[in-house]
């Protein structure tokens, strides 16, 4: 199966960007309403946001991407950076002529969006951050190893178990109706973009390492909803910062953003708005009512 292949849950929409890029993304809910747009994760595509976006489309507009190198979006050798991701998500605002609108990010998705939040605050009214990278902090020597660790080759040959590893690590307890997410993972062994978006998952990794934003954290001027799941698996990494819990993580952060409220979510891990979607849509909807 190719990447253009894969079935999403919305009518998927393209706009063109800088470097010829395809831009994939879905525009759900009223025009008029306050506009969302959500940032998935490392290794992830739009539809990570499959159970949250048909209960929230009443509420705001809602608009999913795929970032670069991920989902139906272009492949390329992108310099991919957090500066390189800012600047296409604002490039894609202007496309779509929105002035003002919230990011919502999962994982890197999340460090994404406090990254964007910083550098473009003027466009960025609100943040929503579940189970956000950027808050667990890295030192020199960390930062190398986890870099040695991940390779495009191992991406690339990962086995049908691993394969499934790599999604059942992301969940407290896995839900059925997320079996999709390590089918589409297999379907793609033979695709002609794997290399690239394996080599877009590498870099994406690297980027968040090279540009940490947790220093910033008392510059954010937004409203901030952080949401964790108490048993997330990845938050902190178990090797490395074996002293820290989520919860310790997630209120060191939390502590030095301003204007922001921290959700601990039971029973659930890392893919957070998967895995307890009532939970997060009630949270989503709440903080944006505010």
């Amino acid at each position: 199966m190719e990447f253009s292949e894969l079935k999403y849950p919305y009518k998927t929409k393209f706009v063109k960007l800088k470097d010829n890029i395809s831009l994939a993304y879905a525009d759900e809910g009223e025009n008029k309403n306050e506009a969302v747009v959500f940032i998935h994760g490392l290794a992830s595509y739009m539809p990570a946001w499959k159970k949250n976006i048909p209960i929230l489309k009443d509420h705001f507009r809602c608009i999913p991407i795929d970032l670069p190198g991920y989902g139906k979006s272009s492949k390329g050798d992108y310099h991919i950076s957090m500066d390189f991701y800012a600047d296409i998500i604002i490039e894609f605002l202007d496309k779509l002529e929105l002035e003002h609108v919230t990011l919502a990010g999962h994982s890197m998705g999340g460090h994404i969006s406090i990254f964007t939040a910083l550098k473009y605050s003027d466009r960025i009214s609100k943040l929503i951050l579940a189970s956000p990278a950027g808050f667990e902090t890295f030192n020199e020597f960390e930062s190398r190893i986890l870099k040695n660790f991940m390779t495009v080759d191992l991406l690339i040959n990962n086995s049908v178990k691993q394969l499934r590893q790599n999604v059942l690590i992301n969940f407290y307890k896995m839900p059925k109706d997320a079996e999709f997410m390590i089918e589409d993972r297999i379907a793609l062994k033979d695709a002609k973009d794997l290399k690239l978006y394996c080599s877009s998952v590498v870099k994406s990794l690297h980027a968040m390492l090279d540009e940490p934003v947790f220093e910033k954290f008392k510059l954010i001027k937004q409203q901030t909803l952080i949401l964790f799941g108490e048993n997330d698996s990845l938050i902190p990494n178990r090797e490395l910062h074996k002293n820290l819990t989520t919860k310790s993580v997630a209120e060191s952060g939390a502590g030095k953003i301003n204007n922001s409220k921290l959700v601990m979510i039971p029973e659930c891990g890392h893919f957070l708005p998967f895995e307890k979607p009532n939970e997060f849509n009630k949270e989503v909807i709440e903080f944006l009512h505010n």
